[in-house]
């Protein structure tokens, strides 16, 4: 069992539980699944580039990620439906704690001038999203391997009600939510 996942058994579901008043330890919020997203606008010209970034997220996340597809033609982006544009990896589970211990402690303190994550990007009903700029931040991927610095979106989901419930979750996760 990964650590984060302890520390959810053991510490966060009594805070939680202390500070939300929840009648019982299944009321408290949890994880659901994180999302990792990477959309490769220049898979449209060059088919090769879509695979390249396919397997940086396979060694980011240790699952093999799904292409994602147009969903409809845009003349102007010279994309026709069904064209491949992206690649997206879910989480869930172990694979999904670890990523989250590995992105917390090891990733976002590497990210250069850090000051913490907007403490803004919830939806409303509980789940957050992250915008990483580069996938130089994780420390599986070799520097002198890389052919091009592509960014990726990763949305944490949870089962929380409210985005004041989702925070303090994440919080407790040590997640470094800006001042």
């Amino acid at each position: 069992m990964s650590r984060l996942r302890e520390l959810y058994d053991n510490e966060i579901v009594a805070k939680m539980t202390e500070k939300f008043g929840y009648k019982n330890k299944m009321m408290v919020p949890k994880l659901d699944k994180i999302v990792i997203n990477m959309a490769i606008g220049e898979a449209k010209e060059n088919a090769k580039i879509l695979d390249v970034a396919a397997k940086e997220l396979e060694i980011i996340s240790g699952q093999k990620p799904v292409l994602t597809k147009a969903k409809h033609s845009i003349a102007n982006f010279k994309l026709r439906e069904g064209m491949p544009i992206g690649c997206k990896v879910t989480l869930r589970s172990e694979k999904m704690y670890e990523f989250l211990d590995r992105l917390v402690n090891l990733a976002l303190p590497r990210v250069r001038d850090f000051r913490g994550v907007n403490p803004d990007s919830f939806d409303g009903r509980g789940n957050y999203a992250l915008g990483i700029k580069e996938q130089l931040i994780f420390p599986e991927i070799e520097y002198d391997k890389i052919d091009k610095i592509r960014g990726m979106d990763v949305i944490i989901t949870t089962t929380a009600k409210t985005d004041e419930e989702a925070r303090e979750l994440l919080r407790m996760f040590n997640m470094p939510f800006r001042k």
